[in-house]
């Protein structure tokens, strides 16, 4: 697909404080999101058995003990003979050694199965959701800026990791453990049980009213986040432009009120977290007190032993553990279904309407293009384009020129598809666009855009994306008729010279004569330049416009231009003005029309700007 195409300024729908403002009011959905995060666990879904397999080994362990411990004080309270004591609490107590070795055994076997599961449902995730903004309309991208989307992408299913495979443990452990000590807590005493269970109650009622607090400051955080990681992939983008204007201390003003409010944001998710542990124990310890008091009366009573009440403390401290860890688990499992639910949101992004059942595979255009009434605009009735009409012969060469924001590169955007029209319809070869897969049709057309954009690889590697199965001859071939050849000989290390991030090592000019190199390559039935030499100078925009009048012949050409004599022997110039074809003909048509046209030719050539 070639690279796309940019809204005209002041057209595409207003990116950021909206669409966050709009992500605030948003109710969400703490189990449906969780039932839809386990649904991703499908993959996986050997590992459960394994963890619930571990849990069990690990809660037996941790079961038998205070029941041993109970035995060995029973055999230590009443008066038994000294040897006997001892035969009988020796193995005991060997047995505990390898009881809590099993323990420590299982949980590192559940650690390392879950981290291996957890990271692999993310690679997962993250490789969908990746795949997913492939395949999202460009108007998507003019809402979202670049880095809350690189925050989404790595941030957060960076978080869903880190918490969901830790989540996944410990519930699984808390189920098992609390259903064992349960009924061993029953089978020692049920009166004990009961005085054991009264602050249950509590436990549910205090997670649920901090968990409520805690989630809403998470979900804020990493919303706060976004916007710093946006910021910052900014700022760093146009640093040139920052130090060109002296605009440095505005800009880490700017960054400072981002980090405020995250730190602002992620000091109350803190806080609230930190509540949660502090108040859970200090339910536990009188839950505790309550036991051990109950215990003392009902032994004074002689219906319980010390050791019966020595085990049932260590199971209420048990049963107390994953109450806490409960709490806690759900505490952190705040932030992640926060991390969650903004994935998702951008999961839920309807993609590109897809092809319609009878689209055919667009093999071979003649270029015949033709709009019919065509109306657009990038928001709901704000249209930058109204009953646009005109036709591009097969093989013509087509010029577009006008102010800028007249609807020039909305008019590209939509004969590529990169947008559909909202009424009206664009003909090619005499079929509606959508009549065509949107891939075979992009195909088809070859685009140079003013604002050239090479990936991070060698200039070989770049050149060759427009054509994977072009031979290094070709591309050198290529280079030489565009006259980029000189100069990528001179780079240290000649068409394998690696790019830096964004190009920066090269200049303008010669980014934009390696994107016309790469259109070349592409061999295109449809061209597209979008002021292919507006960053270059006067000699080498001469030796493009000759490798273009060689490129554009039998081929249907779309040129946008400023420079109006460069385009001085189009076959067609539509004079686009506040989204209408304003004036239509060839120069001299025009010329004589004495509109538009010639005042801007006039003055262009007096060299008024």
């Amino acid at each position: 697909m070639p690279p796309r195409a940019h809204p005209q300024p002041g057209n595409a729908p207003p990116r950021g404080g909206n669409r966050f403002q709009r992500e605030r009011e948003r109710p969400k959905h703490f189990v449906k999101t969780i039932l839809r995060l386990l649904g991703y666990f499908r993959e996986q879904w050997y590992a459960l058995p394994v963890i619930f397999l571990l849990s069990v080994g690990a809660a037996a362990a941790a079961l038998a003990g205070p029941f041993l411990i109970g035995r060995v004080i029973d055999a230590l309270v009443y008066p038994y003979p000294a040897p006997e004591v001892t035969r009988f609490a020796l193995p005991i107590f060997g047995l505990l050694v390898v009881l809590y070795l099993w323990d420590a055994c299982t949980n590192f076997l559940q650690t390392w199965v879950v981290a291996g599961a957890s990271q692999r449902l993310v690679r997962s995730m993250r490789q969908y959701l990746f795949k997913h903004l492939q395949k999202l309309p460009i108007k998507f991208f003019d809402s979202y800026m670049h880095g809350e989307l690189m925050s989404r992408l790595s941030n957060d299913t960076d978080n869903i990791a880190g918490i969901l495979g830790m989540a996944l443990v410990q519930l699984t452990s808390i189920l098992i453990t609390v259903t064992g000590v349960l009924a061993m807590m029953l089978w020692l005493s049920p009166a004990m049980t009961f005085f054991a269970l009264v602050s249950v109650p509590l436990f549910f009622i205090v997670s649920k009213t901090i968990g409520g607090k805690t989630r809403k400051h998470f979900r804020q955080q990493q919303l706060e986040l976004g916007l710093l990681n946006a910021k910052i992939e900014e700022d760093i983008t146009g640093m040139a432009v920052i130090k060109a204007y002296g605009c440095e201390k505005k800009s880490v003003e700017d960054f400072a009120q981002i980090n405020e409010r995250l730190r602002v944001a992620g000091t109350h998710a803190q806080i609230w977290s930190g509540f949660i542990m502090p108040a859970m124990n200090v339910i536990n310890n009188l839950s505790l007190a309550v036991v051990a008091f109950a215990g003392a009366m009902l032994a004074i009573n002689g219906s319980i032993t010390v050791g019966i009440i020595a085990s049932f403390i260590a199971y209420a401290r048990q049963f107390g553990r994953p109450l806490n860890e409960l709490a806690s688990t759900y505490n952190q499992l705040q932030s992640a279904l926060a991390s969650t639910e903004r994935v998702f949101e951008i999961l839920d992004v309807a993609e590109e309407t897809p092809d319609p059942p009878h689209a055919a595979a667009l093999t071979q255009a003649r270029g015949d293009i033709r709009f019919q009434n065509v109306t657009f605009g990038y928001k709901p009735n704000s249209p930058v384009i109204s009953h646009c009409n005109f036709h591009a012969p097969s093989g013509s060469v087509i010029a577009l020129v006008g102010p800028t924001g007249a609807g020039k590169t909305t008019i590209v955007n939509l004969i590529t598809r990169f947008y559909d029209t909202d009424a009206g319809e664009i003909l090619l070869d005499g079929k509606p666009l959508a009549s065509y897969t949107r891939n075979s049709l992009r195909r088809a057309f070859g685009i140079v855009l003013q604002d050239t954009y090479l990936f991070t690889g060698s200039i070989m590697e770049n050149l060759r994306y427009a054509n994977p199965d072009a031979s290094d001859a070709e591309i050198k071939k290529a280079a030489q008729l565009v006259g980029a050849d000189h100069f990528i000989r001179q780079l240290p290390e000649g068409y394998h010279t690696p790019l830096a991030e964004n190009s920066r090592n090269l200049s303008s000019g010669q980014r934009q004569l390696l994107a016309i190199v790469r259109c070349v390559l592409a061999n295109p039935d449809i061209l597209i330049l979008d002021e292919a030499t507006s960053s270059v100078d006067t000699r080498t925009e001469a030796k493009i416009q000759e490798a273009m009048t060689m490129l554009m012949r039998e081929r249907t050409s779309f040129v946008i231009a400023h420079r109006l004599r460069t385009i001085a022997g189009a076959d067609q110039i539509l004079v686009v003005d506040k989204g209408q074809i304003a004036e239509q003909g060839n120069h001299q048509e025009l010329m004589a029309h004495n509109g538009i046209y010639r005042r801007m030719f006039d003055m262009q050539m007096k060299g008024i700007h």
